[in-house]
């Protein structure tokens, strides 16, 4: 208790330090716990995308009732594959207009005749929808255009590289000033506290003795910042929950609370704790040398 109340009058003594300090680490762990969770979502997105191949084969318009049976059959001589869909153009008008229902302008000006028919294929190894796009990319007598959601995986493989990256970046140059802030705030105490020290010291207190009130001060941050940048992010996140989720249906990009974010939270507050107090204590070494 003596040593909670000699940190809390350290932190009182220089408000305007410890509340930089506090900042700094509470915007570190907001950055990484906003992180986490983005990549979280992102992973359900290609999760969804991988586990579901599927082709997208649009169909040139007058062709006839023999040539797409025709194409049929040929799709379905692969093998492994799972389903094979035609979709009609009065069935793509139709799915259209279900799609725009809450916005009749765009349906007004469209018809049937102006949408292409089209195959839908799905597989269940999606190497085999490699070599269909290969093999239907060129006959282009017969079709307009090929969707392959090969293409929206390496998308989004590309994008979240750039969002790991970006915010592995974030997270060590935060973590780094952050480090540094305590480090060097602790310096700056202990020298203000230099005469305070010494005479604690031929008094018989030992280094630890004198170094505990500000290893409890480094804990205090570690534990409060991270504590609050945690809480900020899940907040602000699940806040945005419904229509973060309803803009990437069918797929749940921000999950229900449960475990995982216990855990998640569980190891920030250990991380926050193990910058906090390495920082202090690698601070109150490099000054307290008496």
């Amino acid at each position: 208790m003596k040593t909670l109340n000699l940190t809390w009058h350290h932190i009182r003594r220089s408000p305007f330090q410890s509340l930089a300090a506090f900042f700094s680490i509470a915007v570190s762990f907001f950055i990484l716990n906003f992180f986490i969770l983005t990549n979280r979502g992102l992973s359900n997105v290609l999760n969804y995308f991988e586990t579901k191949p599927e082709i997208t084969i649009f169909l040139k318009d007058g062709l006839d009732q023999n040539t797409v049976e025709s194409v049929q059959k040929e799709l379905a001589s692969y093998p492994g594959i799972k389903e094979i869909r035609f979709i009609s153009k009065e069935k793509a008008f139709s799915l259209y207009k279900e799609m725009n229902k809450d916005n009749p302008s765009l349906t007004e000006t469209v018809t049937a005749s102006i949408l292409p028919a089209s195959f839908e294929v799905s597989a269940y190894n999606p190497k085999i929808l490699e070599v269909i796009a290969q093999n239907y990319s060129a006959k282009n007598e017969i079709v307009d255009e090929i969707v392959y959601q090969k293409d929206i995986i390496s998308s989004l493989l590309n994008w979240t590289k750039i969002v790991r990256r970006s915010g592995i970046s974030l997270i060590l140059i935060s973590v780094a000033i952050t480090f540094m802030m305590i480090f060097t705030l602790m310096g700056m105490k202990i020298n203000n506290r230099r005469d305070e020290i010494k005479t604690s010291r031929l008094l018989g207190a030992s280094k630890f003795y004198v170094k505990k009130p500000f290893l409890t001060e480094g804990l205090i941050y570690g534990i409060s910042g991270a504590s609050t940048g945690f809480l900020l992010s899940f907040l602000l996140f699940y806040y945005f929950k419904n229509p973060v989720n309803n803009f990437f249906q069918p797929i749940t990009f921000i999950s229900a609370p449960g475990i995982y974010e216990l855990v998640l939270f569980s190891a920030e507050l250990c991380l926050g704790i193990l910058i906090g107090l390495t920082a202090s204590w690698l601070g109150a070494k490099r000054y307290i040398k008496w």
